[in-house]
């Protein structure tokens, strides 16, 4: 049940870069990063244990913390700068930087239990909507680069230290080689729903979504041995091959893909009369990284997106059957994004869409891989982090988990029907897996 609270704004601000310290930069976008202009960026909300009162934090953490703000942003500086789209075909979209050119911070207080937030079982997903503010965008970097920039606030809070030169951001746009042509396409595709006002930039505003409610779910290497191991005893007693990726990241999206088809099926109201036919498609879409992937060398540092857009698909009695989890590792699993990431990307825009229109489809959020949790500002690591992105999106969310090694935290939003038959399934699965 909701948790009512308040929300009382303290102060709003600006900060921007020390004076002089980044250059006038105009940094335009790549064909890997004017994809991400499509489609609403993520929305992440952490939960930090703070041990004092709001007075201390006003007079004694506020002030560190703006400077801190302002001192990575002297590297960081086109988290400060403004997005440009120029008339159609006179110039690619690109970031401009200016002396001067801020972020906003805001500081609020809210009345809110900090337990039932920032816990993992169900709950109302507006109560989090309440604490969201504007976010930076990833439709000029990777959210790695976000995430490096908040890694790097947290020694300068701490410490009062400078950054690493070895942590500066490297903006040379011309390591990214486009050798299918894909910027032109992409750019077309944006001018066209830009002219027909098909697209909003930016985070979408808050909407109020009555019944859904949002939970987390911990799925551990046992977890993940276990649904491995069922997955090559099957194979190897049906006499077929077994799927050829069997990470972590495809174990772990396959059960969660295949439960929730189930779920949805069995409390999916009109969802079950639009999937009538057991031969619909359901897609499962994702991103992976490509900065190892391509033929040439992009460094470390590159601050840009190297990710590239995937659609895996499978029938609904495929998922739904006896062996849908091999089904749903078989498809994911060989959905590569190699040294061929961008072979066929000139669909990317419109498969996506075509997927975000369909009925019944999940995408991933997140990554395991960014170490969202060892973000410290002098507060220890958060105590949780949450991305309500994923509450319009039909989306789910996934990251490290915070307290087992190895392991994945998997953030739903879903009608509270759905989240009750989904957490039965996701206990009775791994059961049965054993």
């Amino acid at each position: 049940m909701a948790k009512s609270s308040t929300v009382k704004v303290v102060e709003h601000s600006k900060v921007s870069p020390p004076p002089n310290s980044a250059p006038p930069t105009v940094l335009p976008l790549t064909f890997l990063d004017i994809p991400w202009l499509f489609f609403s960026p993520s929305q992440p909300l952490s939960f930090y244990e703070y041990p004092h009162s709001t007075s201390h934090f006003l007079s004694a953490t506020l002030p560190n913390l703006k400077h801190s703000l302002s001192l990575a942003l002297q590297h960081f500086f086109p988290f400060a700068g403004n997005l440009v789209l120029s008339p159609a075909g006179s110039k690619k979209p690109h970031i401009v930087y200016n002396e001067g050119d801020s972020v906003s911070l805001t500081v609020a207080e809210s009345s809110g239990d900090f337990s039932y937030l920032a816990s993992n079982h169900a709950r109302d997903v507006n109560g989090l909507w309440d604490l969201h503010w504007s976010c930076l965008s990833s439709c000029g970097c990777r959210w790695k680069d976000i995430q490096q920039f908040y890694q790097d606030m947290g020694p300068i809070m701490r410490t009062c230290c400078s950054l690493s030169v070895d942590s500066f951001p490297s903006y040379h746009r011309s390591v990214i080689k486009d050798e299918h042509g894909l910027e032109e396409i992409f750019l077309k595709e944006l001018w066209k729903r830009k002219s027909s006002r098909k697209m909003v930039l930016g985070p979408e505003a808050q909407v109020d979504l009555p019944g859904m409610v949002r939970a987390t779910f911990v799925m551990s290497l046992v977890h993940m041995e276990r649904i491995k191991n069922w997955i090559v005893v099957q194979c190897k007693n049906k006499n077929q091959p077994q799927p050829v990726h069997l990470s972590a990241y495809v174990l772990t999206c396959a059960f969660v893909w295949v439960c929730l088809v189930k779920a949805k099926m069995q409390r999916g109201g009109s969802e079950n009369y639009c999937y009538s036919r057991g031969e619909d498609p359901i897609h499962f879409g994702f991103i992976a990284g490509g900065m190892t992937r391509f033929d040439f060398p992009v460094p470390a540092t590159y601050f840009g997106n190297c990710v590239g857009f995937a659609r895996s698909t499978a029938t609904r009695n495929e998922l739904m059957g006896e062996d849908g989890i091999i089904a749903a590792a078989n498809v994911i699993g060989g959905t590569r994004l190699d040294k061929e990431m961008c072979g066929g990307a000139e669909k990317w825009i419109s498969e996506w869409e075509v997927m975000l229109g369909s009925v019944i489809h999940i995408i991933v959020s997140g990554s395991p891989k960014l170490d969202l949790y060892e973000t410290d500002f002098g507060w220890r690591r958060p105590k949780k982090i949450e991305d309500i992105s994923i509450d319009k999106m039909r989306s789910i969310s996934l990251i490290e988990s915070r307290d087992e090694k190895g392991g994945m935290e998997v953030g739903l939003a879903l009608p509270a029907g759905q989240m009750d038959a989904f957490k039965t399934l996701f206990v009775q699965e791994l059961k049965a897996l054993q």
